[in-house]
């Protein structure tokens, strides 16, 4: 029977020190970095250097020696803890990685992967060649060297890179998705290459059919990841949040990044890879929690990360390279590896479509090697492609182009201009990212059928943004007989063609608690279809009644007008005259983006109408009101929609609404509410009910829950 052979207390205590003088020093120097305006990561790289051997280890060498003694064990200690950061910051970078936009984006992508990896293959091949025998490692020949030395130069630090485009401000935009998508291709091929290379040292020769082996495995990998993969982890993080909620959720989120980055260091690619494609499918699944997303950017960020960056430079002694021919062949390299991948990245950038600036900035977020080139540099080492000068130019490589990265962008970013393609997308996902629901990723339609289910559906198309799903979910009580559940909805799905949609089909004699626990799996709002006979919520069926007053997010309340008698009249333009009612409050500022989602979508015309029931005379004119009217107008040109804007004043909300209505012709209104619970029924207001009770119009309530403060 094996057993774990235990780490004695000395190892342990040395590894609590470590871990303290490390986090503290580059928290620390990160902090201090952002004063200077630079981003956090060059000053959490400065740490490794500086409590290493090659600052304070001249300085204070028994203290050093004694801390960071370099035998296996403890190297194997705090690299484990290194490791696990650089993980949780790939999965963290996963989660931003925007596949769609990549996919439309795939031209410069290709070019700028290629030209970052082509020149500085050749530049380095050529370099190493021409380096005297003196830095070559005991187990080397001219060949070895050379493409070692090839493979060093053409590497990039995908963690590094996510950093500084994550600090900078610029994963979102078209230059931070490129340089990530060009990164993880450099760093792809780069450990691929040097399998190639270790295969040169051990045997001799090229493994061939090794290497198409990884390079099919990784082909594979990244297929069945973003496909079936994502349909296993959604089930995953269903059952998770379906346990016990934040706990499970991020439990299962750690391990799926663990999982995956176990079987890319089994096919024998880094397991930065498997950490990658974990953060893009738990990214993209509708299951995932905002909380356990945010809390591991946290974790990582404040703890793990920087751990990771100060190892960096904690395992060499750049004295080394005091001398004449180090010091001279050091700057070489690191001159050759910067100019070969600007040089190689600005014109692949720039034959592949992107602009001077959009190549440059790319071109130096690639130079970054970070601690992805250490690793490899150590691989050298210990291969015996590198002595102790050649490591140490390596390692000075990549603290040097990575701390350089961020304050050579700075000046390139100024003259970096937007495209206005690219801006309308930014200031569309920020509207969208401060949308109450409009930028709902996931929404749910419990539904049996019927034309108000319909046009349920209609209106919540017209509200999501074209990557949302939409989960249609029937309830079939047991003693029903077995039939096809979806036979009654070819409307519903009509309405929703184009989207991805899930259907769901359960069975239970709890109708509203299953549509209750299905909307607590992370939709974002729950659409309801109401009767045609609807006269006060107490006409509501009792499953109705429940899900509209426990409903744990917004509810979207559509009860379809005259005007639409048939569901062919839901093929054409089935909104064409919407009526707003303004209130300024929250349920209110969501009723005005499915307001202006709507008219946006069909090309209907809007009224928006605020109605003071309190004020002078002249309640129109007020600053108050006035600023209120120059909101909603200001907001729905944010939406890309106008109309009319007016303030009226009137005894009764809903009275003035109607009538606006009708002297309008108005085919639908849109008011927001908030539910309360009254004499054992939900409440949406005097005023909201009223409207679904006598409107001839098609009505849609925005219902939020009470906030703890109106509970």
């Amino acid at each position: 029977m094996t057993m774990l052979t235990p780490v004695g207390e000395h190892e342990l205590l040395l590894l609590w020190i470590q871990l303290v003088v490390l986090l503290v020093t580059a928290r620390s120097l990160g902090l201090l970095a952002q004063r200077f305006r630079q981003p956090r990561v060059v000053g959490e790289l400065a740490a490794g250097v500086i409590v290493g051997p090659s600052i304070a280890g001249r300085l204070f060498p028994d203290l050093v020696g004694w801390l960071f003694p370099g035998d296996a064990v403890q190297s194997a200690l705090l690299l484990s803890v290194a490791w696990l950061g650089i993980l949780l910051l790939l999965l963290v970078t996963g989660f931003e990685t925007d596949l769609d936009l990549l996919r439309r984006l795939g031209r410069p992508v290709v070019g700028l992967s290629l030209g970052s990896l082509v020149i500085p293959l050749a530049m380095g091949f050529g370099l190493g060649w021409i380096m005297p025998a003196s830095l070559w490692g005991p187990g080397a020949d001219r060949l070895s060297f050379a493409a070692f030395i090839a493979v060093a130069l053409s590497i990039s630090a995908l963690p590094v890179i996510a950093k500084i485009m994550t600090e900078m401000g610029l994963m979102r935009r078209n230059v931070g998705q490129l340089t990530i998508a060009a990164g993880m291709i450099n760093d792809l091929v780069g450990w691929m290459l040097l399998g190639v290379v270790v295969g040169l040292f051990s045997a001799g020769t090229v493994e061939v059919r090794g290497l198409l082996i990884t390079l099919g495995s990784v082909v594979v990998f990244l297929a069945l990841g973003l496909t079936v993969g994502q349909r296993i982890v959604d089930q995953v993080l269903r059952r998770a949040r379906s346990a016990d909620g934040f706990a499970s959720a991020l439990t299962a989120t750690i391990a799926v990044m663990l999982v995956l980055g176990a079987i890319t260091q089994a096919m024998g690619v880094e397991a930065v890879l498997g950490a990658l494609v974990a953060g893009v499918v738990l990214g993209r699944s509708r299951y995932q929690r905002h909380d356990v997303r945010r809390s591991v950017e946290v974790l990582s960020s404040s703890i793990f990360a920087p751990i990771f960056f100060a190892t960096a430079g904690l395992y060499v002694d750049f004295a080394v390279l005091f001398t004449a021919e180090g010091a001279l062949w050091a700057l070489v390299v690191l001159a050759v590896a910067t100019v070969a991948k600007l040089v190689g990245s600005f014109a692949g950038g720039r034959l592949s479509g992107l602009t001077n600036m959009e190549s440059l900035a790319a071109g130096i977020g690639l130079n970054a090697r970070g601690a992805m080139e250490i690793v490899l540099a150590t691989i050298g080492l210990s291969l015996g492609a590198l002595n102790d000068a050649s490591y140490a130019m390596i390692v000075l490589l990549a603290v040097a182009t990575s701390m350089g990265a961020p304050p050579a962008l700075r000046p390139v970013l100024r003259r970096l201009h937007t495209a206005p393609e690219e801006s309308e997308r930014l200031a569309r996902e920020e509207l969208l990212g401060q949308a109450l629901i409009a930028g709902a990723t996931s929404a749910l339609l419990p539904t049996r059928g019927g034309l108000n289910s319909e046009v349920a559906a209609g209106v919540l198309d017209a509200l999501l943004q074209p990557s949302a799903s939409v989960t249609v979910l029937t309830v079939r009580e047991r003693s029903a007989p077995s039939a096809d559940p979806f036979a009654e909805l070819d409307g519903v799905f009509a309405a929703l063609r184009g989207r991805t949609v899930e259907r769901r089909a359960v069975v239970g004699d709890d109708a509203s608690a299953r549509i209750l626990e299905e909307a607590a799996l992370g939709h974002r709002v729950l659409t309801l279809g109401l009767n045609d006979d609807f006269i006060g919520s107490h006409q509501l069926s009792e499953p109705v009644q429940r899900v509209i007053a426990d409903s744990p997010v917004p509810l979207l309340l559509v009860r379809r007008g005259e005007h639409l008698r048939d569901s062919a009249d839901m093929l054409g333009a089935p909104f064409r005259r919407v009526l707003l009612g303004v209130t300024g409050t929250r349920p209110g500022l969501a009723a005005e983006e499915v307001a202006f989602r709507l008219t946006g979508r069909y090309a209907a015309r809007l009224l928006a109408v605020h109605v003071v029931t309190r004020g002078g005379d002249d309640a129109g004119l007020t600053p108050a009101v006035q600023r209120q009217i120059a909101r909603v107008r200001e907001s729905a040109g944010a939406f890309g929609t106008s109309g009319v804007f007016q303030a009226r004043r009137a005894p009764m909300a809903a009275d003035e609404l109607l009538r606006s209505a009708e002297e309008w012709e108005a085919d639908t209104i849109v008011v927001g509410a908030t539910v309360r619970p009254v004499d054992g029924r939900p409440f949406l207001g005097h005023g909201t009910e009223w409207l679904f009770e006598h409107a001839r119009q098609t009505v849609i309530g925005v219902v939020f829950p009470p906030s703890d403060e109106e509970r």
